[in-house]
């Protein structure tokens, strides 16, 4: 029940925002926008997000490298139903790619495909911070915005600063990894300690410090690092794409603009792949650079963009969905909490809890 409550809560604020985001348009004028976009421009986009699925099953790939061996067949399926997961149920869907992995790979564990996730939104996040950080080296502020502006750099080079440290703090773990981990063993050692809670945590504490083996390894860090690389720029030219599209006065420099904020805005939990909260994001931001372009017209690219964006997941998605031997009922217990609890809980590399086999 509080599951559920919480999805329409979640689906109420959604569409809080998207009335937030559409008050005082004209849909009329939003549609004939809509129907005027370049749809070569915007085909292109898509294919390129498409491109963009692929680059993120290669990246997960080589994070998943130090750790087990994966089919980057089925990387890609897991990427595009996980993204298909998160449009339709919002961020709640994330636990669905480190739940369905092992079900399609059984050499990939639960704990390894979520320890290399949470590494995959650490790189994501800096290469967002250095396209925003850098792009804002040589970007020029609207008249009359430079106020504000001045703000966004600092919000910015702190963001930038705040990834290097955190980057530094993994490193420092990794090498020192096996005394924290034999501290934190012991330390949980306790009548207290709930077993399986204690199981949970010293196994992403294990696959963790398995993971990080990779910013030490200079061939493999260049290898994400490149890799991460080639994905934002398969998001950032789409963006740029769809502005084209509808013919907007903006450059490549603006684009990556509003894609940090487009990105930012996404992450907020709501059914439909942030459905409102991602229309008034990448609408403000556009509002902020062009002012003097019709609402109707920034309302139609946000809507297109959105699309652009998640479309080419949904559509995977569904098709490997149907095309593999997982039913719905399955489906709908990978997005249980309790579920994935259990599934890491059972696992062990030498047929032992981890537990025991770390103490």
């Amino acid at each position: 029940m509080r599951k559920y409550l919480k999805f329409i809560l979640l689906f109420l604020f959604a569409v809080f925002l998207f009335w937030f985001f559409g008050r005082g348009l004209d849909w009329q004028l939003v549609r004939q926008s809509l129907a005027k976009a370049n749809a070569t421009y915007v085909t292109a986009a898509v294919l390129i997000i498409c491109l963009g699925y692929l680059l993120r099953a290669i990246r997960w790939q080589v994070l998943l490298a130090p750790i087990t061996r994966s089919s980057l067949k089925e990387l890609f399926a897991t990427t595009t139903v996980g993204f298909a997961a998160i449009f339709l149920i919002g961020r709640a869907g994330e636990i669905v790619r480190p739940m369905w992995l092992p079900m399609r790979d059984k050499r990939v564990r639960p704990s390894s495909a979520l320890v290399t996730l949470g590494l995959e939104r650490m790189f994501d996040l800096a290469a967002l911070v250095c396209f925003f950080a850098v792009n804002l080296i040589w970007f020029k502020p609207p008249a009359g915005r430079e106020v504000e502006f001045e703000f966004v750099e600092v919000v910015g080079v702190a963001l930038l600063v705040g990834v290097a440290l955190a980057f530094v703090a993994l490193v420092v773990y990794h090498r020192i990894s096996g005394r924290v981990n034999h501290f934190f063993a012991r330390l949980t050692d306790r009548k207290w300690m709930p077993v399986r809670l204690r199981k949970i945590f010293l196994s992403i504490l294990d696959k963790l410090a398995g993971a990080l083996s990779i910013l030490t390894n200079w061939k493999q860090l260049f290898l994400v690092s490149f890799w991460t690389l080639m994905l934002w720029l398969a998001i950032s030219i789409p963006t740029w794409l769809v502005m084209l599209a509808f013919d907007l006065p903006v450059t490549f420099s603006d684009s990556l603009f509003v894609m940090g904020f487009a990105t930012v805005s996404s992450i907020v939990p709501t059914p439909g792949g942030a459905a409102g909260a991602f229309h008034a994001g990448t609408g403000a931001s556009l509002l902020f650079l062009k002012n003097d372009i019709p609402r109707e017209d920034v309302a139609a690219f946000a809507i297109a963009l959105h699309l652009v964006y998640f479309a080419p997941a949904i559509v995977f998605g569904l098709y490997y969905f149907l095309h593999g031997d997982i039913s719905i009922e399955r489906f709908r217990s990978l997005l249980s909490s309790e579920h994935a609890v259990d599934e890491i809980e059972s696992e062990s590399p030498n047929g032992e809890s981890v537990s025991e086999s770390k103490v």
